[in-house]
């Protein structure tokens, strides 16, 4: 649909509520005219009154008047005039600019007949076009002879044809005249309120007497309830103990229905004060016994009335195509966007829990409401990836995240993991020493939830992979400050090193052996993530974003270790040790070290310092042990450790000068004693080897090699394991100094908020 004209916007503005006023009061009169013309018919048929004849005749008279403007259209008609008419009745004629319809009442009962003018469709204007549509709107409820019940169904159809053909102007009557299109306040129609008495009163004898007898005793008992509740909207916590009573005893669905609209009101609290709702919540206490019950028992009485299939293979199936899913729909969709904003609302821990909670059994009832449960899927993602959110709320949501994948269709999980991976890199935006756990928590449970479906787990992961690239392809090819800043931001470290933690979990050997017994559907995406990786640890190569450069070659250190594939890393590895940074006698420094697992971009006062050029070659000396062990024990860990013993000898010997070299004998001693670790592996593989009887292109004994040792026995390994024990023990001590930090910290602002409280009251005395 185009933009609406300035005439039309005006129209709507000025004139409209007035005409859908004047044209709703024009409406029931003239159903009231039709319905007491039908009584006067029906009531001369049945006393077999012999001038029952003439009374169908004056009451068609009178029927034609009224729809003619109280016009007689025979009165100067000759008798060979009317006989020449054949029996019809004349039109009424047209008028400049409007359609008129004529409507003929035949006999008393039968069906209307609606006779729409051949369309004339030009416009004159906005504002006329305007009014024409409400004539649209309004048709049904103004030419109804045959009762109520066709008129709802014929208004319903004009309403879905107007939703159809201006979808635009049927939002905006929605949004200020719910009154006119909510028909079933006059006409019954189901909605939200068709649980109520009258809709049992209007049905068949014959009916009502199908009805068990315990569903009449509830309807009537909930029926006193609501009249006694009609007398005040305030909702008390004796009108909570009631809503209690009849959900948890008897499972009312009358009950229910008004503690859902009673909690679309406390989910809106204090919000939206131009809007209405049925219930007002003033009291606190009230509030939280009707969150409770909400929360809490909501989920059961569903579950009573519509209650979950479980299938042999564990799919849960739900009787949508009943006529009780159908009634409830409307319920469950105002239940579900109450929780969804309640959500967006919440800070406190255990109330985000208790909500997250309810919303795991509504899941299998909102499968088939894609928009809504989309929605929901956000909002719940929100919370697992904010930073503020607890680690238990996190836990939490991530459970709901993943039962709605488990039993979700494949458009379902495709949308989950979407939405996951929007939320992981919208969380990861800035990261802290304080977020870092977090942000790894987020990529764990990602990363073990990509699995479930792994056929949409490749097609998703491959889309999202390839956007990386992409990024990486625009830096390359168009070096400036700005393509630079979308490739070394925590996002996409981030988003490297998920998809390598992805491809660990789902590519290991062992666990590819025992769960399908075939190769991964993510191998195929090993190659890709690791040429990306690759090509943003080199972009810019320099001293500065050394920090983001060791966090790159981890993220492949684990895809190497957990999938056994050859990652070639010595060589990025070695380009460190010939910067200037590592050649040049550094600067004396007594600023802290840096923490080089939450920083991707050394500060500037930190280059050429003695502090920075010790991390850095602490870094080098771990990630070259840890590089090598993964292969001390391949019968060709000797020729694939002598080029790197070449190069780290040859440049121990530079900078040992002692004039040009860095005089950094830390440094140094790392370096040389990772070589000397080299070289003693590589002569125990030597040892082994030498007594080997199968040649090198038997590939079956090659991989059997030393499959039996740990590879902790190695030389290289134990070195390994005892620099882990160190690291460890240097983490612990960091990270208990860090919760030291934060806790004086609090207790500095609480004592100052003390000192501004005191402050401020003895101001007060002060003044009075």
């Amino acid at each position: 649909m185009g933009k609406q004209k300035k005439s039309t916007r005006k129209f709507e503005k000025n004139q409209l509520k007035d005409t859908l006023g004047r044209r709703k009061e024009f409406a029931k009169v003239k159903q009231r005219h039709r319905i007491n013309d039908k009584k006067k018919t029906r009531r001369a048929h049945e006393n077999g009154d012999d001038d029952a004849e003439d009374s169908k005749e004056s009451v068609h008279v009178e029927v034609t008047k009224r729809e003619t403007g109280g016009r007689d259209i025979f009165g100067n008609m000759s008798v060979d005039d009317f006989f020449k008419g054949g029996f019809e009745l004349p039109e009424q004629a047209k008028t400049a600019g409007k359609k008129v319809k004529s409507n003929t009442v035949t006999k008393a009962g039968s069906k209307r007949k609606r006779d729409a003018d051949p369309a004339e469709e030009e416009e004159e204007g906005d504002a006329s076009s305007d009014e024409s549509t409400v004539d649209e709107v309004m048709r049904d409820d103004s030419s109804s002879a045959s009762g109520v019940e066709d008129d709802v169904d014929m208004h319903k159809e004009d309403l879905q044809a107007l939703a159809e053909k201006d979808p635009e102007f049927y939002k905006y009557l929605k949004e200020n005249d719910a009154e006119l299109l909510d028909f079933s306040s006059q006409a019954g129609a189901a909605d939200l309120g068709e649980l109520s008495v009258s809709d049992t009163e209007v049905q068949p004898a014959r009916k009502l007497r199908k009805q068990k007898a315990s569903e009449a005793l509830e309807i009537e008992s909930d029926a006193e309830a609501e009249t006694d509740d009609e007398d005040s909207n305030d909702v008390t916590m004796a009108t909570v103990k009631k809503w209690t009573t009849a959900i948890t005893e008897m499972h009312s669905l009358r009950a229910m229905r008004e503690v859902v609209l009673a909690f679309r009101a406390a989910a809106h609290v204090n919000e939206e004060e131009g809007k209405a709702y049925k219930y007002t919540i003033s009291d606190a206490g009230v509030y939280n016994e009707l969150l409770l019950l909400t929360l809490r028992h909501i989920p059961e009485v569903l579950n009573h009335h519509l209650p979950l299939q479980e299938s042999e293979s564990g799919k849960i199936r739900v009787p949508t195509d009943s006529k009780k899913f159908r009634t409830l729909s409307p319920l469950l969709k105002s239940h579900t966007n109450s929780v969804q904003h309640l959500l967006s609302t919440l800070s406190d821990a255990a109330t985000l829990k208790l909500t997250l909670s309810s919303i795991e059994p509504l899941l299998p009832y909102i499968l088939s409401f894609k928009k809504l449960l989309k929605n929901l899927t956000v909002a719940i993602v929100e919370i697992w990836s904010d930073p503020s959110s607890t680690e238990a709320t996190r836990v939490n949501a991530f459970l709901v995240i993943r039962r709605l994948a488990s039993i979700g269709d494949a458009g379902t999980r495709e949308t989950v993991f979407k939405a996951l991976y929007q939320g992981l890199v919208k969380g990861s935006r800035n990261t802290t020493m304080h977020t870092m756990a977090g942000v790894n928590l987020m990529k764990n449970t990602a990363a073990e939830l990509w699995g479930i479906d792994q056929s949409i787990g490749y097609t998703t992961g491959f889309a999202f992979i390839r956007q990386l690239a992409i990024h990486l392809r625009g830096s390359i090819t168009n070096p400036t400050k700005e393509s630079y800043k979308t490739i070394y931001n925590w996002q996409y470290v981030h988003s490297l090193d998920f998809w390598s933690r992805v491809l660990s979990v789902h590519c290991d050997p062992l666990q590819e052996a025992t769960s399908a017994g075939k190769e991964s559907a993510f191998r195929p995406l090993i190659y890709p993530v690791v040429q990306i990786t690759l090509g943003a640890l080199r972009l810019i190569p320099t001293a500065q974003y050394l920090p983001l450069r060791f966090q790159l070659t981890r993220s492949l250190l684990r895809l190497s270790r957990a999938t056994g594939t050859y990652i070639p890393l010595a060589p990025s590895l070695l380009e460190v040790l010939h910067l200037a940074e590592m050649k040049k006698p550094p600067k004396p420094s007594t600023m802290k070290p840096l923490d080089f697992a939450t920083t991707i971009r050394a500060p500037r006062s930190y280059l050429r310092t003695r502090t920075y050029q010790d991390g850095i070659g602490d870094q080098l000396a771990e990630l070259l042990a840890e590089f090598f062990v993964l292969w001390s024990k391949s019968i060709a860990f000797p020729e694939l450790a002598l080029p790197v013993c070449v190069m780290l000898k040859r440049w121990l010997k530079e900078v040992s000068h002692k004039q040009t070299g860095n005089k950094n004998g830390k440094v140094n001693t790392a370096v040389s004693l990772v070589v000397q670790k080299l070289e003693a592996n590589s002569r125990w593989i030597e040892e082994r080897r030498a007594s080997v009887d199968f040649a090198p292109n038997d590939r079956a004994g090659v991989e059997a090699f030393l499959k039996e040792d740990a590879w902790e026995k190695t030389p290289l390994g134990a070195f390994v394991v005892g620099a882990r024990r160190q690291r460890e023990e240097r983490s612990k001590a960091v990270e208990a100094g860090r919760r030291e930090e934060d806790r004086k910290r609090a207790e500095g602002r609480e004592e100052d908020q003390r000192i501004e409280h005191v402050d401020h009251v003895s101001s007060d005395d002060d003044l009075s």
